[in-house]
């Protein structure tokens, strides 16, 4: 009987264009992106160029710090562009696919014949180390460390989060192989977090050798770093891997089939959606094709992810490495006279300031208005609420803003990551942009300790 935790703390936002548990067939989809942002503290250097031609798994740039880690193209094709910024920063690697998805090719033993040190070459030379995030710090694994522990949320509680249950579906065999890989690569636990309030889908339970969990509560009880947080927290010196269920099916089919696949399915979401349903396409994909003649109007928002952890992008933008979700809201470029003054029964309001928390269930559409400018930040108890971890955030988040390192490990930077405080910046009255502050914590903590 796995165990169970109950979480009262949280906050679900109940959001209008919910994808549907249906796939829909997007317009041809003929380039994809890789986005070197999607990577904090990595600083890229390409191995390819404008015009050069790459195949599924060809190495496109390596990391500067750790030359080993290599990023591979997510299709064959032609190197379209390297889309550049200020300062020659590196935003996308735009490659055109061919259609063909022809992968390069490998030579692989049976995956009980190799070493972890084998095992780990392999995966920094074919390019699937990326997908092994460690806490501290969210970023791509360290190679000279192992983790205490690997950590697989099930689950996701986000507003109009995709449904892992239905799209795991069917994909026991690969999603099980991506358990036996891992397994082979820490003497720790793999911990599956699931949605305590259903049953357990087979693709999770079945899984081999792995610890399962269940989660009850509200957002963010399926993030990651509260679930580390309940079941082995992180401690000074220790490290843990997370994965998303769909980067172990990548593992599993690098095995099962001797290519590098990295098919995902989309969850297309958000109130401005015609058709809010799921898609299949490949990591990184454009979201033109995905999206046209799919929107209500052109004054929206695309977001590479959730409402309140996506990257915004344009029209013409890619799906981030590890989204797997498409969310469209209306902008908030517009002034609403007197608007605080109103009942606002269609608004959103956590603390109450409007009597729509008096229709329970409601669905709301919400844009990116702030609803009032930056202020000082002061102690309110709020973000309290919405954290259902043993920390302190608003004095974290101080202790970040003047750069005390010492107060900032005291008071558990090591256990989050942007997404665990990704409520306490919806919710600020301050309207201060926290999780901004927390990547700054991070990587100033990593370059300090690094």
């Amino acid at each position: 009987m796995p165990q169970q935790i109950k979480l009262k703390k949280g906050l679900n936002i109940n959001l209008a264009g919910s994808a549907k548990t249906e796939f829909f067939e997007p317009k041809d989809i003929r380039l994809f992106a890789l986005r070197p942002s999607d990577f904090p503290m990595l600083v890229p250097k390409m191995l390819v160029k404008e015009g050069d031609v790459v195949k599924c798994g060809t190495p496109v740039f390596f990391s500067k710090d750790q030359p080993e880690i290599l990023f591979a193209s997510p299709v064959s094709g032609t190197v379209k562009a390297v889309v550049r910024g200020e300062k020659r920063l590196i935003l996308d690697i735009v490659i055109e696919s061919d259609g063909i998805f022809s992968s390069e090719s490998y030579s692989l033993k049976l995956l009980k014949d190799y070493s972890a040190e084998e095992l780990k070459e392999l995966l920094l030379k074919s390019g699937l180390w990326p997908f092994l995030k460690q806490r501290p710090y969210g970023i791509t694994a360290n190679l000279n460390r192992e983790p205490k522990a690997i950590f697989i949320s099930c689950f996701d509680t986000a507003p109009l989060s995709p449904d892992y249950d239905f799209i795991m579906h069917g994909q026991e065999k690969d999603f099980h192989k991506g358990i036996e890989v891992l397994s082979k690569l820490t003497k720790g636990k793999i911990h599956l977090g699931v949605n305590g309030k259903k049953p357990v889908a087979p693709v999770f339970s079945t899984a081999p050798g792995v610890v399962i969990t269940e989660y009850i509560g509200p957002h963010p009880a399926g993030n990651p770093g509260v679930q580390i947080h309940h079941t082995d927290p992180i401690n000074k010196d220790e490290i843990v891997w997370t994965l998303n269920p769909q980067d172990v099916l990548v593992l599993g089919r690098f095995f099962n089939n001797s290519v590098y696949d990295v098919s995902k399915i989309i969850a297309v979401t958000g109130s401005e959606q015609t058709i809010s349903k799921y898609v299949k396409t490949k990591q990184g994909a454009c979201i033109q094709p995905i999206l046209s003649r799919n929107t209500t109007c052109e004054n929206v928002r695309y977001i590479s992810g959730n409402v309140l952890t996506g990257t915004q992008i344009s029209a013409n933008g890619y799906l981030g490495f590890f989204d797997s979700q498409l969310t469209v809201i209306p902008e908030g470029n517009k002034h609403e006279f007197i608007g605080w003054a109103l009942p606002g029964l269609k608004k959103y309001s956590f603390s109450k300031t409007f009597l729509s928390w008096l229709i329970p269930g409601k669905q709301y559409v919400i844009d990116t208005n702030y609803h009032g400018g930056e202020r000082a930040l002061v102690i309110t108890g709020e973000y309290e609420k919405v954290i259902p971890m043993d920390i302190l955030p608003m004095q974290l988040l101080k202790a970040i803003i003047i750069e005390d390192i010492d107060l900032m490990e005291k008071l558990g930077i090591y256990e989050v990551i942007e997404e665990d405080l990704a409520l306490c910046e919806f919710i600020c009255t301050s309207k201060t942009e926290i999780q901004s502050i927390v990547r700054k914590g991070l990587n100033q903590l990593y370059k300090e300790m690094n």
